[in-house]
């Protein structure tokens, strides 16, 4: 019953339940669009640094973290790497020999990072394959390497063509080698686009004279957001000759970024919700002030103020939850647009994200939590606001309602 009288109050002003009603959509559909974008362009990013090449957690031969050269890489010990995997967190795991050498092409040189690789574990991994933009993957019995696309680009040279590769191997020998270019990988990622060389493991073994030897184990977890706990439960089972790095370690300058564009995204947020509250809370006023003589005459006639505010209570409600809804459903269509066509920048901002090596597009999320989230934020903020005609139903003198 207080339900029914609540629904039809609510009809007996349409301007002024629309006029609420519009405020709730507009500040809800803001929220989720922007919260979504932000999500979106959050998630790419991890995903374009983290998943494209560090993966979620890495193994290394202690101290190698702080002191990155050829002579602190350790032997593939099987049983350790059988270890690992009984972890039931832990997927997959792939073994990469990582070191630093001069690549040149006829006229041109670059320092780059030479990488060694299982191909078929790596792709799986960091999904490489998927990179690949011209020629062919690389296979394992493979003496050809892939060069990445901006390399390639200043190099000037492309698939078919040689690449000289010049270091430093293991224990201090030489290391030098001529290999064919058997494909060019693209990453999202400016910077590494411009970086990496990958061969065979077993080339790039034989390339640093480091036979059977590793730089890194790179895992595969369920859950990225799980990278911290993985390896530190890692850690403390298998730490004592190895090092587990979440990518959060690895790259704290990324996990810094990442956490303020959250914060700042929170204080946005609390501005839209303190907006939105005003918004609820005139509407409220308004209907409050306007109902005084009609709240005077129900008290009057015997009508208890605890039922009197309980219908009040629920027209704030059923007022939130219609605005929060239609404020979500018409964020849904504009949220999977541009999901499925994200927003790509251009000019002067698209330089200024390369050079911070950030993709230059806008993603947009469509996590299920961004869209419920909106409704009971506006759901908590109406029911807060409630208290407001509850207190002036509690103080209300029938006879001065009456006179106005």
């Amino acid at each position: 019953m207080f339900l029914t009288l609540a629904w039809r109050n609510l009809w007996r002003n349409k301007r002024r339940t629309f006029i609420t009603m519009a405020s709730i959509i507009f500040a809800v559909l803001l929220a989720i669009l922007l919260n979504s974008v932000k999500e979106g362009m959050l998630d790419k990013m991890q995903e374009n640094v983290v998943s494209y090449y560090t993966g979620a957690v890495q193994v290394h031969k202690k101290g190698y973290w702080n002191e990155k050269t050829i002579d602190n890489t350790f032997e593939i010990n099987s049983s350790h790497l059988q270890e690992i995997l009984l972890d039931e967190k832990v997927n997959q795991l792939v073994p990469r020999l990582e070191s630093f050498a001069l690549a040149a092409s006829e006229g041109f040189s670059r320092g780059c990072m030479v990488v060694g690789i299982a191909p078929e574990g790596e792709s799986s991994v960091t999904s490489l394959e998927d990179k690949l933009i011209a020629g062919k993957y690389l296979e394992q019995q493979d003496r050809g390497v892939l060069l990445s696309e901006g390399l390639a680009e200043y190099l000037k040279i492309s698939v078919g063509d040689t690449l000289v590769l010049i270091g430093q191997g293991f224990h201090g020998a030489s290391a030098a080698g001529k290999y064919p270019i058997q494909g060019l990988v693209s990453f999202a990622s400016p910077e590494l686009n411009k970086l990496l060389v990958y061969l065979p493991i077993a080339e790039a073994q034989w390339l640093f004279a480091a036979e059977q030897r590793a730089t890194a184990l790179v895992l595969q977890i369920d859950d990225i957001n799980n990278s911290q706990s993985v390896a530190q439960q890692l850690a403390a089972s298998l730490g004592e000759e190895y090092e587990f790095m979440s990518w959060q370690t690895m790259m704290p300058e990324l996990d810094q970024i990442i956490q303020g564009e959250r914060a700042e995204n929170n204080i946005f947020l609390f501005v839209l919700y303190l907006l939105i509250t005003f918004g609820i809370f005139g509407t409220i006023l308004m209907m409050t002030v306007e109902r005084q003589f009609e709240f005077g005459v129900l008290v009057a006639i015997g009508m208890r103020r605890l039922k009197l505010s309980s219908i009040v209570i629920l027209e704030n409600i059923l007022i939130a939850i219609l605005g929060a809804l239609a404020g979500m459903l018409l964020s849904l269509p504009v949220v999977f647009y541009f999901y499925n066509f994200p927003i790509r920048i251009t000019g002067e901002l698209s330089e200024a994200y390369e050079n911070f090596g950030f993709e230059p597009i806008f993603y947009f999320s469509v996590k299920p939590m961004i869209f419920y989230s909106q409704t009971v934020v506006v759901l908590c903020i109406a029911l807060a606001l409630s208290i407001y005609p509850m207190i002036k139903i509690g103080r209300l003198d029938p006879v001065s309602a009456m006179r106005g």
